[in-house]
């Protein structure tokens, strides 16, 4: 915790009114009121944020920092810095590592690289099943009591297929208010698929990955989180018919969440035309009809949530025949970016909105009261000061993940970073990424 002072002037508060903003000893001291003005410090920092808005620090439900084990494509350290520099304070790393993490043990590494690396807070994910393999539990117990508090589960990148592990993991994650985070996709209506079953895929002749494989898991389950009255966390959630599943589900009073990616809210399976691998991602590339589904979902929250599933790559790994390269898009970076184009600036959603589906909301999911918490006098200061105007085209070069696998290469995006705080201490300035000052916890 830092004991400086810090004065954000002239900026917007949720893009709804004009304050200044006091930090102090790592909280929010004091906002000012309407139309009034706060003293500078004595011997604090002034930062002008006219005609910046002014948001919670970002979090992230959905991140792959790979360490352990992937360190080629991404560490903990490389990742929290992407992460901060895309306006996040928090991310919630995957368990799909090697080792992979299911256990105590695992997840406390990951929760102390991310300590060390000091960019962001991270919270470990643990795995629904040992090894990700998808027959016995892995040790839920153990992870939720440990020093990481694990409370989100998953074994993303695979789907938890058998309905009676399911419900076991469902019933034994109530005990401690727990939630299980599904990768809907039925492995046998999906073996060999490379993109998404449609007009595309039968004319370029690839494998398709039909919306029904997603779909169908996404039904089962939440009646299954019915039946045993548990929470269920839906990921990257990518059709129209899923949109309406959920829509559903919650109109019948379902504890049910969801998260839809960046990417689903802006690209299609056109993009594959080019055989370019950089768009090869698991769910696929959808639809126009199902972009713009999910951005109703969005809009009328059915989807809870933005989640980035960044998940980078080595070039080797993209750098290659479609049918042979890794699915997945780095997406810490840009997130913002694309959540301002595609649903900000169209009317779709305010500043308020976005702090609820990219800060408040994923926190209240994942059962962390540290995070996520309201630009309020007395709260942590975990602020992000975001000015919409500038437009950038993306290169992934100048990026801090070590990989550079954007789908959104090349593209003109809006908005900068000027200034993000993680307990008062600045992390970002105007797009740098800060290290923590020798000696500082």
């Amino acid at each position: 915790m830092t004991s400086s002072s810090i004065l954000i002037t002239g900026g917007s508060l949720y893009g709804e009114r004009t304050a200044d903003l006091l930090v102090r000893d790592g909280v929010i001291a004091e906002i000012s009121e309407p139309g009034a003005r706060l003293e500078p410090p004595t011997g604090g920092e002034i930062v002008d944020a006219t005609g910046c808005i002014l948001l919670p620090g970002l979090v992230d439900l959905h991140t792959h920092l790979r360490e352990p084990g992937g360190e080629e494509a991404e560490t903990v350290d490389t990742g929290t810095r992407a992460a901060a520099r895309g306006g996040f304070t928090a991310v919630h790393a995957m368990a799909n590592t090697t080792p992979v993490a299911d256990t105590a043990g695992v997840v406390e590494l990951v929760l102390r690289r991310g300590e060390e690396a000091g960019h962001c807070d991270v919270r470990p994910i643990g795995a629904v099943t040992v090894g990700l393999g998808g027959e016995r539990l892995a040790e839920l117990d153990a992870m939720a009591g440990s020093r990481a508090r694990v409370r989100v589960f998953s074994d993303d990148g695979k789907c938890v297929h058998d309905p009676v592990l399911m419900r076991r993991a469902l019933e034994y994650v109530k005990s401690f208010d727990g939630v299980i985070a599904q990768h809907a996709q039925d492995p046998r209506l999906t073996a060999g698929a490379q993109m998404h079953e449609g007009a595309v895929s039968a004319e370029l002749g690839l494998a398709g990955w039909p919306a029904v494989a997603e779909e169908s898991i996404i039904a089962r389950d939440v009646l299954l989180a019915e039946h045993v009255g548990s929470r269920l966390h839906v990921c990257h959630l990518s059709t129209a018919g899923s949109v309406g599943i959920i829509r559903w589900a919650k109109a019948r009073g379902v504890d049910v969440t969801c998260e839809v990616t960046p990417h689903h809210l802006l690209l299609t399976d056109d993009l594959v035309r080019g055989y370019d691998a950089t768009y090869k991602v698991n769910p696929p590339l959808r639809t126009a009809a199902d972009v713009e589904a999910v951005r109703e979902g969005l809009a009328d929250g059915t989807i809870d949530i933005v989640a980035t599933d960044h998940a980078p790559h080595p070039r080797d790994a993209k750098d290659r025949e479609w049918d042979q390269a890794a699915m997945g898009m780095t997406g810490l970076e840009t997130a913002l970016p694309v959540l301002q184009q595609t649903m900000v600036d169209e009317g779709r959603l305010s500043w308020r909105d976005v702090a609820r589906v990219l800060s408040a909301t994923p926190s209240r999911i994942a059962r962390d009261e540290t995070q996520g918490r309201p630009l309020e006098e007395g709260e942590p200061a975990n602020v992000l000061v975001w000015d919409p105007r500038p437009r950038t085209v993306v290169d992934p070069i100048e990026h801090a993940s070590r990989s550079t696998n954007t789908p959104f290469r090349g593209r003109e995006l809006p908005g900068r970073n000027v200034l993000t705080l993680l307990r008062g201490r600045p992390t970002v300035r105007d797009g740098r990424v800060l290290d923590r000052p020798a000696g500082e916890a």
